[in-house]
């Protein structure tokens, strides 16, 4: 093992002093035993005859400034995988093979700048494959290489080191805080990964492995995370990349969304990237909250946008109909379940718009005389008849409502005061809302 070890060291001895060497040529001090040695490992290395290369190998490695060949870094690479492969009974020689593989990786990062990020992610994958039992040189290590490589690592190194930081706070090695900046950090940069290419899955499915592992961790609840995040948007009010990560944290903790943080964030994300599926996000923040103006005005911030079509409009419309019914709020239910039906082209919401808007003229209480107040049970029937129409298997729920509706048509005596016979065209308006009907009494 010792043997190894000390050679691949004073190996890195020599490379410290690249400047003499360079100064001697690319090919250094021994010029012509660096380049024997390169071809002898080099003929056997072809033949995959790594137990006669690997010698001439280390002669080279000892002999050649790291700059003289890049291959020579690479293949070392390629044999040291190998060898430890084979030696995977004997732990100690094992552990020393290690320690040179992962120095050669940074010998080819610190040498060869223009493939740095490369030789810093083949660094990170021979961590994740050969560390093992030392949750702390591993994340140490995998910490430093996104350090380094930023947006530019490989997708799988960030799921490895939250693995790693999981087990360290579970050991009692790192805290809860500690967990929530690794999270941040590698939510934000799996997120440009998966900006600049959209059609990788794998970058989707490590950030929902990640999500999934931090939910399961427990690591944080609801205050630790409102009492982190909101000092730090405070701080940096135009982060887009930290509010989405806010958001996304907060979903994940337990009733975690209704709290002024989740609230500025989401606004955050709208304000700097503004789509209708952040305008409905906001929506749906609102609603949940009990606020209702807010609701409605992000609601139609999503259908006026530009990336929401006709479709999607319609059922949005649809949607905010219901909530304002639910919320007493009549006239504006009534006037965005007609906008919805203009926008249902394909007519799949056409029956449950039917019976939204007969349940909201039924449930009309108009001030008047004898027939305004009970004019809008014929605006009520009429549409139940449409739903039903519309969709046969409502049939026994819109019978049910207009049986209830008939029970306050007025009587014939009471129209006929008022010059109004069965059949007669009759126009309802009633707080804030109007409808076209046809007048009908008790029978």
């Amino acid at each position: 093992m010792k043997k190894v070890v000390i050679f691949l060291f004073s190996a890195v001895l020599m490379i410290t002093g690249g400047k003499v060497l360079s100064a001697q040529g690319k090919y250094g001090a021994d010029s012509a035993e660096c380049i024997k040695y390169l071809s002898y490992y080099q003929e056997y290395f072809k033949q995959k005859n790594y137990d006669e290369a690997i010698p001439h190998w280390r002669k080279a490695f000892a002999l050649c400034p790291p700059t003289a060949n890049q291959t020579m870094l690479v293949n070392g690479a390629v044999m040291y995988r190998n060898l430890i492969k084979e030696n995977s009974k004997n732990a100690v020689y094992r552990e020393a093979l290690v320690d040179s593989l992962l120095m050669i990786d940074e010998v080819r990062a610190q040498n060869y700048p223009r493939y740095a990020t490369t030789a810093y992610n083949n660094l990170g994958l021979d961590m994740i494959n050969y560390v093992k039992n030392d949750n702390m040189r591993l994340y140490e290590g995998l910490s430093n290489i996104i350090e380094i490589n930023k947006d530019k690592t490989m997708a799988n190194i960030f799921l490895f080191q939250f693995n790693a930081a999981i087990d360290l706070y579970e050991a009692g090695q790192l805290g809860t805080e500690d967990i929530l900046n690794v999270y941040d950090q590698s939510m934000g940069y799996l997120e440009k990964l998966q900006a600049a290419n959209p059609s990788n899955a794998t970058t989707e499915k490590i950030s929902s492995a990640i999500e999934d592992l931090f939910i399961t961790s427990n690591v944080a609840g609801c205050e630790d995370l409102v009492a982190l995040f909101t000092p730090r948007l405070a701080a940096a009010p135009d982060d887009l990349a930290l509010a989405s990560n806010i958001v996304r944290m907060l979903s994940t903790a337990e009733d975690c969304t209704d709290n002024d943080l989740f609230v500025q964030a989401a606004t955050t994300m709208h304000r700097l990237d503004p789509s209708h599926n952040s305008a409905y996000f906001l929506y749906r923040v609102y609603s949940l909250r009990g606020d209702v103006e807010n609701a409605e005005k992000m609601m139609q911030e999503a259908i006026d946008s530009e990336d929401s079509d006709a479709e999607q409009d319609a059922e949005y419309y649809f949607e905010l109909a219901t909530f304002c019914y639910k919320n007493n709020r009549s006239a504006d239910s009534y006037k965005y379940v007609l906008k919805c039906m203009d926008l249902d082209a394909d007519g799949n919401l056409k029956a449950k718009s039917y019976l939204l808007a007969g349940t909201i003229w039924g449930s009309t209480v108009c001030k008047g005389n004898e027939i305004e107040v009970r004019a809008p049970y014929w605006v009520a029937v009429d549409y139940m008849n449409k739903a039903k129409a519309a969709d046969p298997s409502l049939a026994d729920e819109c019978n049910n409502y207009i049986s209830q509706y008939r029970t306050y048509y007025p009587t014939t005596g009471d129209a006929f005061m008022y010059d109004l016979t069965d059949g007669q065209s009759y126009t309802v308006s009633c707080n804030g809302m109007s409808a076209t009907t046809t007048v009908r009494t008790q029978q």
